[in-house]
C-alpha cells in the first residue's frame, strides 16, 4: 500500500508539473482552446440521436488530447521547440507530440453556419444557432446552443412524369421505397434513394444509367403549421439517348488463356451455350470453365450476374487476373446491344516452394519447422489444384515451468486434390451464386515422437466439400474422415502413466476414427470500420456410429473392426466473439466458448485427440499449458505424467480483452480469462474431475497484460498473467492473490509468461 501511494503522489506532482508548464509555453496574446460543448433544445424526434451525433462531430476543431487530465502531447511539442531539445524530447514529440490549438483558429460564426446547414439538410428548416465565448488567463471554450423546430414529413413521394419506358420502369420500384408518408425529409436519404434507383434499374438492363440523371424536387408550399412537403422525382433534362435504353447481351467471348504476348497467336474457337471459348492448345475445358459465368446470350444487361461471374471465376484458384469488358455493339432496334468478353489471365501451372517457418500451433507447442510444397494448378485442365507437401518440425512448449520438458519431433507427408466443383456419385449442379463449392481429397501419413514417452505412426485420409455461402458464411463438411493411430513405442515411464488412468488407456486405445464433421463459420469481425464486429462458429464431429452398424451386423460387437478398437462419439463446438471498437486502434474484444463431446457405446472416454484443455497462450494465459482441471482435480505435482491427466470433455470459457495502441506498431492490451473443462464420467484416476450442478464454483481467473508487435500482416504476442482463481485449492481459499512481487517463490509460480503468434481471438 505504501509503494501505491508513492506512485499515486509521484504521477500526481508528475502531471501538475506538466500542467504548469504548458501555461509557461502558451505566447502572448493567445488562448488555448479547451473544446466547445452544444446545447441542444429539440422537439421529441424519431430518430434524432444521429442528427445531434452528427451536429456535435461540427464543432471544429478539435482541442488538444488529455491524459489523465494532462496534456501531454502539448507539453512534449512545447520541449522539442527549444532551442536544444535533445534526443528524450525530440523522441516523445515525433511519438506523442501535438501542435497547440489556439482559441485564434476558432470560428464560432462558420460553425453556427454549419449546424444551420446540417440541420436543414436533415429536415428540420427554421433553426436557430448561437454561441458563447468564455475566456480565462489562458485558456478559452466556446458553448454553442441550437434551437431545433418540427421536421418536415413526406405528404406525397411521386414521379412527375412517365412517357418513357424508363419512367415506368422507376415508377414501378417507387413503392419499394422508404420514402412513405410521414417520412421525414432527410438529404443523406434521398442520396440513398438515389443510388438503390441506379441500382434497381442496372438490374433491369439499363447500361449506360448514371444515378445523377434523377432530380428529386421537394415543395414545403403545402401548409407550414402541418410542416409537410411533397417530394417529385423526374429525370434530367437532354440526358444521353442511350442511357434510356436496355441492353442485351448478344456475344460472349471467353479467352481462358489470355495474355499480351500471345493476343496474336492462332485460336480455336468452341461454341458451348451461346458462348464462344477461344483458345490455342487447350488450358482450360470448355465445358467445365462453362458452369462458372452466369451471363447468358440474348438476356439483359445484368451487372450482379457479371459480378459474380467474376467472383467465381477468380475463386477456381488458378487465375491471376479476371477481366470482364463490355463492348456497345451497332443498334439494330429499340434495345441497346454489348458483346462480353472474359479475358482470363493462369497463374504458373507448377510451382515448388521450401518454407522455414516458426510455428505457433492451437495446442501451445512451437517452433521451428520446414515444408516442401509441389503445387499443380491445373492438373485435369478443369482447374484442379493438386499438392503434395512434407514436412519436418520440432516443437516445444514455451514458458512450461516444470513441464518444460515437453517437446515433440513431427514428420509428415500429405496430399490434397481439391477441385472447384462438386463431385459425387451422381451429377450435381451447384446453386451456389457467390462462390464455387470445393471438393477435397485428403490423404497423409505423420510420425510423431513426443519427449522420449512415446511414438505414433497415423494414417489420415478425407473427403469432403467446403464453400463460402457469402462474404461472411463459410461452411464445410467432410462426410468421410478416417484416421488411423498406432501407437508403436512408449517408454516405461508413459506405461505406467496409462495403468494408473484406464480412461486414458482407453483413450490411446480407440485408435480407429471413422465418423463425419461439419464446420460452420460466420464472420463478421476483421472490418477495421465496423464499430460491433462478431464471428460464430459451430463444429460438430460424429465417429464410430457407421462402424458399429457393421460391427453389429457382420462383426462380434465387440468395439472392433478388423482388430481395431474404433472411437464413438459426438462432439460439439460453439465460439461466440464480439468486438467493440471505439475507433480504428482501440477495441474491447470478448470471447464465449463452449465444447462438449459425449462418449457413446462402448466408449468410456473421447479418443485423447479429440479431448479438451485448458491453460496456455490462446487459452487462460494466467495458468500453464493443461494445468487447469478437470474440474477441482489437483495431480500431485506438475510434471510431464500430469501433462496427461488434465484434458476432459466439456471445455466451458470466456475472455474479455481491452486492445489499445501504444508506440508505433506496438500495442498494447488487458485481459482477462476465466474457466475449465470437465469429464462426462466419473474417473476414479482424477477425483473432482466430473462435470456437476457446481460447476461454476470450479471456474479457474486470470489477468494480465500484453504488448503486440502489429505489423499488419503478421502479430507477435506477448503476455504476461497471473491466476485471481485456482479451482484446485480448497473451497474458501480459491479467490486471491497475495501479489508478492518480490519474492522469487512467488514470481514462479503466479507470473506466467506467454509467447505466441497472432490475436487469441
Amino acid at each position: 500500500m505504501r509503494i501505491n501511494k508513492s506512485i499515486f503522489l509521484c504521477l500526481a506532482c508528475l502531471f501538475s508539473a506538466v500542467g504548469c508548464q504548458i501555461k509557461k509555453h502558451i505566447p502572448e496574446g493567445e488562448l488555448l482552446y479547451t473544446g466547445a460543448t452544444l446545447d441542444i433544445e429539440a422537439p421529441d424526434v424519431k430518430d434524432f440521436k444521429s442528427v445531434e451525433e452528427e451536429l456535435q462531430s461540427l464543432l471544429r476543431p478539435e482541442p488538444n488530447s488529455k491524459f489523465l487530465g494532462s496534456y501531454f502531447g502539448l507539453w512534449a511539442y512545447y520541449k522539442s521547440q527549444k532551442e536544444k531539445p535533445g534526443f528524450i524530447n525530440r523522441f516523445l514529440n515525433k511519438k506523442f507530440g501535438e501542435e497547440p490549438v489556439y482559441f485564434s483558429q476558432v470560428n464560432p460564426e462558420r460553425t453556427e453556419e454549419l449546424i444551420l446547414n446540417r440541420l436543414e439538410n436533415r429536415g428540420f428548416f427554421y433553426g436557430t444557432a448561437s454561441s458563447e465565448s468564455i475566456s480565462g488567463e489562458k485558456f478559452a471554450e466556446v458553448k454553442y446552443s441550437a434551437k431545433v423546430g418540427r421536421p418536415y414529413v413526406l405528404k406525397e413521394f411521386k414521379l412527375d412524369r412517365d412517357s418513357l419506358q424508363i419512367e415506368h420502369d422507376i415508377n414501378s420500384l417507387l413503392a419499394d421505397s422508404d420514402f412513405q408518408p410521414g417520412s421525414r425529409f432527410d438529404l443523406n436519404s434521398l442520396n440513398k434513394e438515389r443510388e438503390r434507383l441506379d441500382s434497381e434499374l442496372k438490374q433491369k438492363g439499363y447500361y449506360n444509367f448514371n444515378n445523377d440523371f434523377l432530380i428529386f424536387e421537394a415543395d414545403t408550399n403545402i401548409s407550414d403549421s402541418a410542416r409537410q412537403f411533397n417530394l417529385y422525382l423526374r429525370l434530367k433534362n437532354n440526358i444521353p439517348e442511350n442511357s434510356t435504353l436496355k441492353y442485351q447481351v448478344d456475344q460472349i467471348k471467353v479467352y481462358p488463356n489470355y495474355s499480351l504476348d500471345n493476343e496474336n497467336e492462332p485460336v480455336d474457337t468452341v461454341h458451348l451455350d451461346g458462348k464462344e471459348f477461344l483458345q490455342g492448345t487447350v488450358v482450360f475445358k470448355p465445358e467445365l470453365l462453362n458452369d462458372y459465368i452466369l451471363i447468358e446470350k440474348g438476356e439483359m444487361y445484368d451487372p450482379k450476374n457479371s459480378r459474380l461471374s467474376s467472383n467465381r471465376l477468380s475463386s477456381i484458384g488458378n487465375y491471376k487476373y479476371v477481366n470482364l469488358r463490355y463492348e456497345e455493339m451497332d443498334f439494330k432496334d429499340s434495345l441497346g446491344h454489348l458483346a462480353a468478353s472474359f479475358q482470363l489471365s493462369p497463374m504458373t501451372k507448377r510451382s515448388v516452394r521450401a518454407e522455414l517457418l516458426g510455428v505457433s500451433k492451437s495446442n501451445n507447442f512451437a517452433g521451428p519447422a520446414l515444408n516442401l510444397v509441389f503445387r499443380n494448378r491445373n492438373l485435369f485442365k478443369g482447374g484442379e489444384n493438386f499438392n503434395i507437401s512434407a514436412n519436418i518440425g520440432y516443437e516445444f512448449q514455451i514458458a512450461g515451468g516444470d513441464r518444460s520438458g515437453l517437446h515433440s519431433l513431427e514428420l509428415g507427408l500429405k496430399a490434397d486434390l481439391i477441385f472447384p466443383r462438386v463431385i459425387f456419385f451422381v451429377p450435381i449442379k451447384e446453386k451456389f451464386s457467390y462462390s464455387v463449392p470445393k471438393t477435397k481429397i485428403s490423404v497423409g501419413t505423420e510420425y510423431l515422437s513426443r519427449g522420449g514417452l512415446y511414438q505414433l505412426n497415423s494414417l489420415f485420409t478425407s473427403y469432403g466439400y467446403f464453400w463460402n455461402a457469402n462474404k461472411f458464411a463459410y461452411h464445410e463438411i467432410n462426410p468421410i474422415n478416417i484416421n488411423i493411430v498406432n501407437l508403436t513405442k512408449s517408454s516405461p515411464e508413459f506405461d505406467e502413466i496409462l495403468a494408473n488412468n484406464p480412461f486414458l488407456q482407453r483413450s490411446f486405445d480407440q485408435n480407429f476414427i471413422v465418423g463425419i464433421n461439419y464446420i460452420f463459420n460466420y464472420n463478421k469481425i476483421n472490418d477495421p470500420i465496423r464499430k460491433h464486429g462478431y464471428f460464430f462458429g459451430l463444429g460438430i464431429d460424429f465417429a464410430g456410429n457407421l462402424m458399429a452398424g457393421i460391427d453389429n451386423l457382420f462383426g462380434e460387437n465387440n468395439g472392433k473392426i478388423l482388430g481395431l478398437e474404433y472411437a464413438r462419439y459426438g462432439k460439439f463446438d460453439f465460439d461466440f466473439r464480439y468486438h467493440f471498437n471505439f475507433n480504428k486502434n482501440q477495441t474491447i474484444a470478448t470471447r464465449l466458448f463452449a465444447g462438449i463431446g459425449v462418449p457413446i457405446g462402448n466408449s468410456s472416454s473421447l479418443p485423447y485427440s479429440k479431448q479438451y484443455f485448458s491453460g496456455g497462450p490462446n487459452s487462460i494465459r494466467a495458468f500453464r499449458i493443461r494445468s487447469i482441471g478437470p474440474g477441482s482435480y489437483r495431480p500431485e505435482e506438475f510434471n510431464n505424467d500430469s501433462y496427461f491427466d488434465q484434458s476432459g470433455d466439456i471445455r466451458l470459457e470466456g475472455n474479455i480483452e481491452y486492445r489499445f495502441p501504444m508506440v508505433s506498431f506496438l500495442k498494447g492490451a488487458l485481459f482477462m480469462d476465466a474457466g475449465n473443462i470437465w469429464l462426462m464420467n466419473e474417473n476414479e484416476a482424477l477425483p473432482g474431475g466430473k462435470f456437476s450442478s457446481s460447476w461454476w464454483n470450479e471456474i479457474a481467473v486470470g489477468t494480465g497484460f500484453g504488448l503486440r508487435v502489429d505489423i499488419d500482416f503478421f502479430v507477435i504476442r506477448f503476455d504476461l498473467a497471473t491466476p485471481l482463481r485456482k479451482p484446485f485449492l480448497e473451497e474458501g481459499q480459491r479467490w486471491g492473490n497475495t501479489f508478492d512481487v518480490g519474492s522469487k517463490t512467488w514470481r514462479r509460480e503466479n507470473l506466467i509468461f506467454n509467447f505466441a503468434i497472432g490475436y487469441p481471438f
